[in-house]
């Protein structure tokens, strides 16, 4: 009896053992599976964030940010009102994360466009250096202009805009101090602001045109900048070609 009762008990032993064993796995399965869940959640949830504001970008554009509501955009997304709200409360949300998203790679397009190595160019190459990439952004992302320039813009937009737009001047600022040294900072600080007007007031007309015609304002704007500054910068040897061609009859 007590070898059978001995044996009885090794035997349950190894089934308590292997049944714990078993169960560590399932444990640890169980973990790595939870563990990676969220993960994929996430991802998943980047994704639809990112399809929803592709979607309200085409519809700020096309209705305007006033006139386009959530039905639109998550009509647009190809997603039920439903979806959009597990994501976003109100239209004003998803403006706030687009602006924010685009302000970022804004300031990487401004930090390319004012790099400090463009002011030992030429005056005309220095506007095509600066210029090119600021006006590609805004033709890539016309959402960007929509929300920077748009009325009834949420607030929270439109202070990231006066800070960037604070920003950008100080930029052109620093630009024009090397190409004139000796011009008094007072003197400097209008000539950047009517710099810094006069590209707004170009950029309105090139976002408002397609193909040639927009080809043919982003010249106009660089031959407006280029005549203004050359008799400053008494840069006069380089004129831009398209200069050239409007003087010759």
């Amino acid at each position: 009896m007590p070898e059978g009762k001995a044996n009885k008990s090794a035997t349950e032993a190894a089934v308590e053992a292997a049944t714990e064993a078993a169960g560590a796995a399932g444990a640890t399965s169980g973990g790595a599976a939870d563990s990676a869940r969220p993960r994929r959640r996430q991802a998943r949830g980047e994704a639809r964030i990112a399809q929803l504001l592709r979607a309200a970008a085409d519809v700020f554009c096309t209705s305007g940010y006033t006139a386009s509501s959530t039905n639109a955009i998550a009509r647009e997304a190809g997603v039920s009102p439903g979806t959009l709200y597990q994501f976003f409360p109100n239209k004003e949300a998803i403006a706030v994360e687009l602006g924010d998203r685009l302000l970022d790679r804004w300031r990487d397009s401004y930090g390319a466009a004012f790099a400090q190595s463009h002011t030992e160019l030429p005056l005309d190459r220095m506007l095509d250096a600066t210029l090119d990439p600021l006006i590609a952004f805004n033709c890539e992302n016309p959402a960007f202009f929509v929300l920077m320039h748009g009325s009834e813009i949420p607030g929270r937009i439109t202070e990231a805009h006066d800070t960037l737009h604070a920003t950008m001047l100080t930029r052109v600022e620093s630009v024009l101090a090397d190409y004139l040294p000796d011009m008094p900072a007072p003197q400097i600080h209008r000539i950047a602001e009517m710099v810094f007007m006069v590209f707004k007031a170009g950029l309105d007309l090139i976002m408002a045109s397609e193909g040639e015609e927009r080809a043919a304002y982003i010249q106009e704007l660089k031959t407006v900048m280029f005549r203004y500054l050359a008799p400053l910068v008494g840069d006069d040897a380089s004129r831009p070609a398209t200069a050239e061609r409007i003087d010759t009859p």
